[in-house]
Protein backbone atom coordinates (compact mmCIF):
# COMPACT_ATOMS: atom_id res chain seq x y z
CA UNK A 1 0.00 0.00 0.00
CA UNK A 2 1.34 3.11 -0.98
CA UNK A 3 2.59 5.75 1.62
CA UNK A 4 1.00 9.45 2.05
CA UNK A 5 4.30 11.22 1.76
CA UNK A 6 5.79 12.01 5.24
CA UNK A 7 5.98 16.14 5.09
CA UNK A 8 10.07 17.23 6.13
CA UNK A 9 10.69 17.95 9.43
CA UNK A 10 10.79 21.59 8.93
CA UNK A 11 7.35 21.32 7.81
CA UNK A 12 6.15 19.48 10.80
CA UNK A 13 8.21 22.07 13.71
CA UNK A 14 5.30 24.71 15.02
CA UNK A 15 6.99 27.46 12.88
CA UNK A 16 5.59 30.02 16.07
CA UNK A 17 7.85 27.95 18.23
CA UNK A 18 10.65 28.34 16.00
CA UNK A 19 10.67 31.84 15.48
CA UNK A 20 10.55 32.55 19.33
CA UNK A 21 13.29 30.31 19.69
CA UNK A 22 14.90 32.40 17.38
CA UNK A 23 14.09 35.60 18.71
CA UNK A 24 15.78 34.79 22.25
CA UNK A 25 19.16 36.29 21.72
CA UNK A 26 20.07 34.36 18.74
CA UNK A 27 20.02 36.05 15.23
CA UNK A 28 22.58 34.05 14.56
CA UNK A 29 25.62 36.14 15.45
CA UNK A 30 29.19 35.82 13.69
CA UNK A 31 30.46 34.40 16.89
CA UNK A 32 29.75 32.90 20.02
CA UNK A 33 28.37 36.09 22.38
CA UNK A 34 30.00 36.05 25.95
CA UNK A 35 27.83 38.62 27.70
CA UNK A 36 28.29 39.76 31.51
CA UNK A 37 25.51 37.55 32.93
CA UNK A 38 27.36 34.68 31.25
CA UNK A 39 30.63 35.79 32.80
CA UNK A 40 28.68 35.77 35.95
CA UNK A 41 27.87 32.12 35.84
CA UNK A 42 31.34 30.96 34.83
CA UNK A 43 32.52 33.04 38.06
CA UNK A 44 30.02 30.93 40.23
CA UNK A 45 30.52 27.81 38.60
CA UNK A 46 34.08 27.72 39.56
CA UNK A 47 34.60 25.21 42.60
CA UNK A 48 31.33 23.72 42.20
CA UNK A 49 30.98 19.90 41.27
CA UNK A 50 28.60 18.94 38.05
CA UNK A 51 27.07 15.03 38.59
CA UNK A 52 26.59 14.38 34.99
CA UNK A 53 24.12 11.07 34.81
CA UNK A 54 24.99 9.82 31.92
CA UNK A 55 24.26 6.29 29.78
CA UNK A 56 27.36 4.46 31.05
CA UNK A 57 27.14 1.58 27.77
CA UNK A 58 30.04 2.74 25.56
CA UNK A 59 33.78 2.49 26.43
CA UNK A 60 34.34 5.35 24.02
CA UNK A 61 31.86 7.45 25.39
CA UNK A 62 33.17 6.98 28.97
CA UNK A 63 36.56 8.09 28.04
CA UNK A 64 35.43 10.88 25.85
CA UNK A 65 33.46 12.36 29.21
CA UNK A 66 37.01 12.08 31.04
CA UNK A 67 38.45 13.90 28.68
CA UNK A 68 35.53 16.52 28.83
CA UNK A 69 35.96 16.41 32.82
CA UNK A 70 39.60 17.00 32.49
CA UNK A 71 39.23 20.06 30.23
CA UNK A 72 36.50 21.70 31.78
CA UNK A 73 38.71 21.43 35.37
CA UNK A 74 41.67 23.00 33.94
CA UNK A 75 39.64 26.02 31.74
CA UNK A 76 36.60 26.49 34.32
CA UNK A 77 37.68 25.14 37.35
CA UNK A 78 34.59 23.05 38.44
CA UNK A 79 35.13 19.29 38.65
CA UNK A 80 33.07 16.53 36.58
CA UNK A 81 31.58 13.19 38.25
CA UNK A 82 30.38 10.64 35.83
CA UNK A 83 27.41 9.15 37.12
CA UNK A 84 27.10 5.86 35.38
CA UNK A 85 23.34 4.95 34.48
CA UNK A 86 21.80 2.17 32.37
CA UNK A 87 18.56 4.41 31.64
CA UNK A 88 17.25 8.11 31.94
CA UNK A 89 14.45 6.53 33.13
CA UNK A 90 16.06 5.99 36.33
CA UNK A 91 17.02 9.53 37.01
CA UNK A 92 13.32 10.71 36.23
CA UNK A 93 12.17 8.48 38.97
CA UNK A 94 14.84 9.94 41.21
CA UNK A 95 14.27 13.48 40.46
CA UNK A 96 10.61 13.42 41.20
CA UNK A 97 11.24 11.42 44.25
CA UNK A 98 13.65 14.33 45.21
CA UNK A 99 10.62 16.96 44.50
CA UNK A 100 7.70 14.57 46.74
CA UNK A 101 10.48 14.76 49.83
CA UNK A 102 10.85 18.57 49.39
CA UNK A 103 14.75 18.34 48.16
CA UNK A 104 13.82 21.72 46.12
CA UNK A 105 17.69 22.63 45.96
CA UNK A 106 19.88 19.81 47.03
CA UNK A 107 19.40 17.62 44.70
CA UNK A 108 21.52 14.57 43.33
CA UNK A 109 21.48 15.37 39.76
CA UNK A 110 22.75 18.20 38.11
CA UNK A 111 22.76 17.13 34.51
CA UNK A 112 21.18 14.18 32.68
CA UNK A 113 21.74 12.87 29.22
CA UNK A 114 17.86 13.09 27.77
CA UNK A 115 15.58 12.38 25.49
CA UNK A 116 12.25 11.27 24.21
CA UNK A 117 9.76 10.04 26.72
CA UNK A 118 11.84 10.81 29.97
CA UNK A 119 12.15 14.47 28.65
CA UNK A 120 8.19 14.87 28.12
CA UNK A 121 7.78 13.82 31.26
CA UNK A 122 9.94 16.15 33.30
CA UNK A 123 8.55 18.73 31.30
CA UNK A 124 5.00 17.97 32.18
CA UNK A 125 5.85 17.46 35.67
CA UNK A 126 8.12 20.44 36.57
CA UNK A 127 11.52 18.77 36.85
CA UNK A 128 13.61 20.81 34.69
CA UNK A 129 15.90 24.30 35.44
CA UNK A 130 15.13 26.44 32.60
CA UNK A 131 14.92 27.81 29.76
CA UNK A 132 18.69 28.34 29.30
CA UNK A 133 19.56 26.44 25.89
CA UNK A 134 19.56 29.45 23.79
CA UNK A 135 21.73 31.66 26.52
CA UNK A 136 24.55 29.16 26.17
CA UNK A 137 27.00 31.12 24.06
CA UNK A 138 27.86 28.50 21.72
CA UNK A 139 24.23 27.44 21.00
CA UNK A 140 24.78 29.86 18.49
CA UNK A 141 26.14 27.19 16.40
CA UNK A 142 23.74 25.09 16.53
CA UNK A 143 21.85 24.21 13.27
CA UNK A 144 18.36 24.84 14.43
CA UNK A 145 17.00 25.19 10.60
CA UNK A 146 18.76 22.32 9.51
CA UNK A 147 18.77 20.03 11.76
CA UNK A 148 15.36 21.03 13.49
CA UNK A 149 15.04 18.00 15.74
CA UNK A 150 17.66 20.33 18.00
CA UNK A 151 14.27 22.46 18.98
CA UNK A 152 12.08 19.08 18.76
CA UNK A 153 12.54 16.24 20.63
CA UNK A 154 10.34 13.00 19.85
CA UNK A 155 7.70 15.63 18.59
CA UNK A 156 7.50 17.87 21.91
CA UNK A 157 9.00 21.13 21.34
CA UNK A 158 11.76 21.91 23.77
CA UNK A 159 10.84 25.15 25.08
CA UNK A 160 14.41 25.75 26.19
CA UNK A 161 14.47 23.39 28.81
CA UNK A 162 17.47 21.27 27.32
CA UNK A 163 20.66 21.67 25.29
CA UNK A 164 21.18 19.30 22.02
CA UNK A 165 24.24 17.37 22.07
CA UNK A 166 24.29 14.94 19.08
CA UNK A 167 21.98 13.31 16.49
CA UNK A 168 21.04 9.95 15.65
CA UNK A 169 19.31 8.29 12.80
CA UNK A 170 18.62 4.27 12.55
CA UNK A 171 21.15 2.83 10.39
CA UNK A 172 21.38 -0.64 9.39
CA UNK A 173 24.38 -2.26 8.48
CA UNK A 174 25.29 -5.63 6.65
CA UNK A 175 28.32 -7.31 5.24
CA UNK A 176 27.93 -6.69 1.39
CA UNK A 177 30.16 -10.00 0.79
CA UNK A 178 27.07 -12.17 2.77
CA UNK A 179 24.34 -9.74 2.03
CA UNK A 180 24.94 -7.49 -1.32
CA UNK A 181 21.10 -6.78 -1.87
CA UNK A 182 20.05 -5.70 1.44
CA UNK A 183 16.67 -4.80 2.35
CA UNK A 184 15.48 -0.91 2.21
CA UNK A 185 11.83 -0.66 3.59
CA UNK A 186 10.02 -2.84 6.55
CA UNK A 187 8.56 -4.44 3.44
CA UNK A 188 11.81 -5.68 2.15
CA UNK A 189 13.10 -6.64 5.66
CA UNK A 190 10.05 -9.33 6.23
CA UNK A 191 10.62 -10.72 2.56
CA UNK A 192 14.17 -11.27 3.45
CA UNK A 193 13.44 -12.62 6.95
CA UNK A 194 11.10 -15.04 5.28
CA UNK A 195 14.36 -16.01 2.81
CA UNK A 196 16.33 -16.54 5.35
CA UNK A 197 15.01 -17.53 8.87
CA UNK A 198 16.10 -17.25 12.06
CA UNK A 199 19.40 -14.92 10.23
CA UNK A 200 17.38 -11.37 11.76
CA UNK A 201 16.26 -10.60 15.21
CA UNK A 202 15.81 -7.35 16.86
CA UNK A 203 16.63 -5.88 20.83
CA UNK A 204 13.53 -6.87 22.66
CA UNK A 205 11.94 -3.73 24.14
CA UNK A 206 12.31 -1.51 26.25
CA UNK A 207 15.35 -1.46 24.85
CA UNK A 208 15.68 1.98 23.01
CA UNK A 209 16.80 -0.13 19.87
CA UNK A 210 13.92 -2.41 19.97
CA UNK A 211 11.33 -0.13 20.51
CA UNK A 212 13.07 2.40 17.64
CA UNK A 213 12.09 -0.68 15.27
CA UNK A 214 8.80 -0.87 16.17
CA UNK A 215 8.57 2.79 15.87
CA UNK A 216 9.82 2.52 12.44
CA UNK A 217 7.44 -0.47 11.92
CA UNK A 218 4.48 1.87 13.08
CA UNK A 219 5.49 5.03 10.65
CA UNK A 220 6.05 2.28 7.32
CA UNK A 221 2.29 0.70 8.20
CA UNK A 222 0.14 3.45 8.00
CA UNK A 223 -0.66 5.70 5.54
CA UNK A 224 -1.98 8.57 7.40
CA UNK A 225 1.34 9.33 9.82
CA UNK A 226 -0.39 12.16 11.59
CA UNK A 227 -1.98 11.12 14.61
CA UNK A 228 1.22 9.58 15.44
CA UNK A 229 2.77 13.15 16.08
CA UNK A 230 0.67 14.00 18.29
CA UNK A 231 -0.60 12.83 21.63
CA UNK A 232 -1.33 9.38 22.11
CA UNK A 233 -5.22 8.61 23.00
CA UNK A 234 -6.19 5.02 22.93
CA UNK A 235 -8.37 5.73 19.72
CA UNK A 236 -5.18 6.64 17.75
CA UNK A 237 -3.01 3.83 19.33
CA UNK A 238 -5.48 1.32 18.72
CA UNK A 239 -5.96 2.23 14.89
CA UNK A 240 -2.36 2.58 14.33
CA UNK A 241 -1.13 0.07 15.99
CA UNK A 242 -3.31 -2.87 14.25
CA UNK A 243 -1.05 -2.71 10.98
CA UNK A 244 2.34 -2.86 13.29
CA UNK A 245 0.50 -5.76 15.52
CA UNK A 246 -0.22 -7.37 12.15
CA UNK A 247 3.12 -6.76 10.92
CA UNK A 248 5.16 -8.03 13.45
CA UNK A 249 2.98 -11.35 13.28
CA UNK A 250 3.97 -11.87 10.16
CA UNK A 251 7.48 -10.85 11.18
CA UNK A 252 8.03 -13.00 14.05
CA UNK A 253 8.22 -16.76 12.98
CA UNK A 254 11.19 -16.04 10.60
CA UNK A 255 13.35 -14.44 13.34
CA UNK A 256 16.14 -15.65 15.53
CA UNK A 257 14.53 -18.56 17.57
CA UNK A 258 11.17 -18.11 15.85
CA UNK A 259 10.91 -14.78 17.57
CA UNK A 260 10.06 -16.54 20.77
CA UNK A 261 13.57 -14.86 22.45
CA UNK A 262 14.90 -11.39 21.39
CA UNK A 263 18.65 -10.21 22.13
CA UNK A 264 19.22 -8.21 24.96
CA UNK A 265 20.38 -5.01 23.00
CA UNK A 266 21.70 -3.92 19.89
CA UNK A 267 25.31 -4.51 21.00
CA UNK A 268 24.42 -8.16 21.33
CA UNK A 269 23.09 -8.02 17.67
CA UNK A 270 25.97 -6.40 16.14
CA UNK A 271 27.99 -9.37 17.87
CA UNK A 272 26.42 -11.80 16.42
CA UNK A 273 26.88 -10.23 12.90
CA UNK A 274 30.02 -10.36 13.19
CA UNK A 275 29.95 -14.02 14.41
CA UNK A 276 27.79 -14.39 11.46
CA UNK A 277 24.57 -15.45 12.79
CA UNK A 278 22.80 -13.08 12.14
CA UNK A 279 23.08 -11.58 8.46
CA UNK A 280 21.81 -7.71 9.29
CA UNK A 281 22.45 -5.03 12.78
CA UNK A 282 21.41 -1.58 13.24
CA UNK A 283 22.33 1.48 15.24
CA UNK A 284 21.26 5.30 16.05
CA UNK A 285 24.54 6.25 15.23
CA UNK A 286 25.50 6.14 11.41
CA UNK A 287 29.25 6.02 12.12
CA UNK A 288 28.95 2.71 14.35
CA UNK A 289 29.98 0.55 11.89
CA UNK A 290 32.85 2.94 10.28
CA UNK A 291 34.09 2.40 14.87
CA UNK A 292 33.54 -1.32 14.54
CA UNK A 293 35.43 -1.62 11.59
CA UNK A 294 38.86 0.92 13.07
CA UNK A 295 38.59 -1.37 16.05
CA UNK A 296 39.03 -4.95 13.94
CA UNK A 297 35.59 -6.13 15.30
CA UNK A 298 34.01 -6.12 12.14
CA UNK A 299 35.21 -6.69 8.54
CA UNK A 300 35.88 -3.44 5.89
CA UNK A 301 33.16 -5.68 3.60
CA UNK A 302 30.67 -3.73 6.23
CA UNK A 303 28.36 -1.31 5.11
CA UNK A 304 25.75 0.76 6.48
CA UNK A 305 22.82 2.20 4.69
CA UNK A 306 18.73 4.08 5.33
CA UNK A 307 15.64 2.26 4.16
CA UNK A 308 15.51 4.39 0.95
CA UNK A 309 11.85 6.45 2.21
CA UNK A 310 14.34 7.68 4.94
CA UNK A 311 14.45 5.94 9.01
CA UNK A 312 13.42 7.42 12.21
CA UNK A 313 16.07 10.53 13.67
CA UNK A 314 16.19 12.05 16.73
CA UNK A 315 18.51 14.47 18.82
CA UNK A 316 19.91 13.95 22.35
CA UNK A 317 20.21 16.47 24.54
CA UNK A 318 21.19 17.67 27.76
CA UNK A 319 18.63 19.46 30.53
CA UNK A 320 19.45 20.14 33.90
CA UNK A 321 17.11 19.07 36.60
CA UNK A 322 15.12 22.09 38.69
CA UNK A 323 16.67 21.49 42.06
CA UNK A 324 20.50 20.84 40.87
CA UNK A 325 22.80 22.12 43.00
CA UNK A 326 25.64 23.23 40.66
CA UNK A 327 23.03 24.89 37.93
CA UNK A 328 25.80 27.50 37.05
CA UNK A 329 28.58 24.57 36.48
CA UNK A 330 26.01 22.55 34.40
CA UNK A 331 25.21 25.47 32.27
CA UNK A 332 28.90 25.91 31.93
CA UNK A 333 29.90 22.01 31.02
CA UNK A 334 26.70 22.71 28.51
CA UNK A 335 28.15 25.48 26.48
CA UNK A 336 31.81 23.48 26.49
CA UNK A 337 29.60 20.12 25.01
CA UNK A 338 28.58 22.55 22.28
CA UNK A 339 31.76 24.21 21.16
CA UNK A 340 33.26 23.24 17.99
CA UNK A 341 36.46 21.82 19.89
CA UNK A 342 34.17 19.11 22.25
CA UNK A 343 31.72 18.71 18.81
CA UNK A 344 34.23 17.77 16.82
CA UNK A 345 36.05 15.31 18.76
CA UNK A 346 32.82 14.00 19.59
CA UNK A 347 31.97 13.49 15.91
CA UNK A 348 35.59 11.86 15.31
CA UNK A 349 35.28 8.12 15.36
CA UNK A 350 38.91 7.72 16.87
CA UNK A 351 36.90 9.03 20.02
CA UNK A 352 33.13 8.55 19.70
CA UNK A 353 32.14 9.09 16.11
CA UNK A 354 28.63 10.83 17.60
CA UNK A 355 27.26 13.36 14.55
CA UNK A 356 27.31 17.08 15.20
CA UNK A 357 24.78 19.35 16.18
CA UNK A 358 26.26 22.19 14.45
CA UNK A 359 25.42 24.12 11.55
CA UNK A 360 28.92 23.73 9.98
CA UNK A 361 28.89 25.51 7.46
CA UNK A 362 28.12 28.93 9.90
CA UNK A 363 31.73 27.94 11.69
CA UNK A 364 34.83 30.12 11.01
CA UNK A 365 37.44 28.24 9.05
CA UNK A 366 39.59 27.34 11.78
CA UNK A 367 36.41 26.07 13.82
CA UNK A 368 35.08 24.09 10.92
CA UNK A 369 38.08 22.48 9.91
CA UNK A 370 38.36 20.20 12.90
CA UNK A 371 35.48 18.31 11.32
CA UNK A 372 37.57 17.35 8.21
CA UNK A 373 37.59 13.91 8.68
CA UNK A 374 37.95 11.89 5.26
CA UNK A 375 34.64 9.12 4.90
CA UNK A 376 36.10 5.46 6.01
CA UNK A 377 35.08 2.42 5.33
CA UNK A 378 31.41 1.27 6.66
CA UNK A 379 29.91 4.75 7.24
CA UNK A 380 26.71 5.55 5.24
CA UNK A 381 27.52 7.10 1.65
CA UNK A 382 24.30 8.29 1.07
CA UNK A 383 22.09 9.31 3.65
CA UNK A 384 18.59 9.21 3.27
CA UNK A 385 15.49 11.19 5.07
CA UNK A 386 15.12 11.68 8.38
CA UNK A 387 11.48 10.50 9.66
CA UNK A 388 10.67 12.52 12.68
CA UNK A 389 9.89 10.38 16.13
CA UNK A 390 6.69 9.71 16.74
CA UNK A 391 4.94 11.87 19.71
CA UNK A 392 7.45 10.63 23.13
CA UNK A 393 3.75 9.91 24.67
CA UNK A 394 3.37 6.41 22.35
CA UNK A 395 6.59 4.99 23.99
CA UNK A 396 5.43 3.19 26.87
CA UNK A 397 1.96 2.02 25.79
CA UNK A 398 3.67 1.05 22.46
CA UNK A 399 6.33 -0.85 25.19
CA UNK A 400 3.51 -2.70 27.46
CA UNK A 401 1.86 -4.20 24.20
CA UNK A 402 4.61 -5.95 22.84
CA UNK A 403 5.15 -7.07 26.30
CA UNK A 404 1.82 -8.69 26.29
CA UNK A 405 1.80 -9.99 23.43
CA UNK A 406 5.33 -11.08 22.61
CA UNK A 407 7.06 -10.71 26.11
CA UNK A 408 6.39 -14.26 27.50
Amino acid sequence: MPMTPLPSLAVQINRRHLLALMGIGMVLPLAAQTTPAWSAIEVQARGQTVYFNAWAGSQNINTYIQWVAAQVNKRYGFTLEHVKISDAAEVVKRVRSEKAAGRLNDGTVDMVWINGENFLTMKREGLLFGPFAPTLPNFTWVDVVGKPTTVLDFSEPTDCLEAPWGMAQLTFFVDSKRVPKPPRSMAELLAFARANPGRVSYPRPPDFHGTTFIKQALLETNTDRRPIYQPVTPQTLARASAPLWDYLDNLHPHLWRTGKQFPNNANAIRQMMADEELLLAFTFNPNEAANEIADNRLPASVTSYQFSSGTIGNTHFLAIPFNARAKAAAQVLANFLLSPEAQARKADITYWGDPTVLALERLPSAERARFGIKPLPGQVEHPMQTLSEPHGSWVDPLEKEWLRRYGQ
